[in-house]
């Protein structure tokens, strides 16, 4: 007799759990935004490190331990006891605030005049608006500080703040870009209603010119606020009129052991500006995505 073959047994693996719509629409908007998030990573890295350093010890601090062992909220308290923190606050947001509305009283009427009136020699004047934005400022710095050196203002901000009076290139240059986009028919009919230039300018440009507006604000107000050349170049004799930018390199230097307090700091003098942004991002980036369209 012949011993039949028995079969062996086979066991059917389950199938795999299939995706559902969901699961797929996660994947596919994490490989169509796959470059963002890695550069958001990259740029959102050293700002995670820097909150983490500022609340550890001053044992833990730039070591291979990357999370806090113990979170030293007193180190921001610390700051203000080791350097007067709310002197270089405040002289920081006179400069900004100050240049800025400064700079918008005198670039508006500017810009205006070049994107809606019709004067000989107005493609020389934007011509001049271009070439004072390829000036860099090192090139006429030392006549500049003689001339406010005659005034003796030297030693404070003033020298900073006092020629956003006269406009600012970069300013009137991209106002002048937004408002060439807004049709002359809002004007043409706020003339037959009997409006002046001014008024047109106040009630009917302004408004519509509020994106831009915003844009070359926040731009100046960020320039300002992290400026270190200027500062450094006429007040950097005089402790009173420090910025945060000089008052964090000298507490820099001196605390240079104790990177915690630095990284406290910085995280104070970064903390309004993100602020600002989050709250005027959309009409920032509004305003920067008009003034290229024509």
């Amino acid at each position: 007799m012949t011993a039949t073959a028995v079969p062996e047994r086979v066991t059917a693996r389950p199938p795999a759990p299939a995706r559902g719509p969901r699961g797929r629409a996660t994947l596919y908007w994490i490989a169509k935004h796959a470059v963002a998030i890695a550069l958001a990573i990259m740029f959102l890295g050293p700002l995670v490190f820097i909150g983490l350093t500022a609340v550890m010890s001053d044992q833990q601090a730039l070591t291979s331990q990357l999370w806090p062992t113990t979170w030293n909220w007193d180190n921001f308290s610390d700051i203000f006891e080791k350097a007067p923190l709310l002197t270089w606050i405040r002289n920081t947001l006179m400069y900004s605030l100050l240049a800025t509305a400064f700079m918008l009283l005198s670039s508006i009427p500017v810009a205006y005049a070049l994107a809606r009136f019709r004067f000989r020699g107005r493609k020389l004047a934007f011509l001049l608006v271009i070439t004072m934005m390829m000036l860099p400022p090192q090139v006429v710095a030392v006549p500049v500080y003689l001339v406010w050196a005659r005034f003796h203002l030297t030693g404070t901000l003033w020298p900073l703040i006092i020629p956003m009076l006269l406009g600012d290139a970069f300013s009137i240059f991209l106002l002048r870009q937004f408002l060439v986009t807004i049709p002359r028919e809002y004007s043409d009919a706020a003339r037959v209603d009997g409006c002046g230039e001014f008024r047109t300018l106040m009630r009917v440009i302004l408004p519509m010119a509020r994106p831009a507006i915003a844009a070359v604000a926040l731009f100046q107000f960020f320039y300002c606020w992290n400026d270190y050349y200027g500062p450094l170049l006429y007040a950097g004799t005089d402790l009173d009129n420090w910025t945060l930018s000089l008052g964090l390199a000298a507490f820099r230097s001196v605390h240079r052991v104790q990177w915690n307090l630095t990284m406290a700091a910085t995280v104070l003098a970064m903390a309004p500006v993100i602020v600002v942004f989050f709250f005027a991002q959309k009409v920032f980036i509004e305003g920067v995505k008009l003034t290229g369209v024509k």
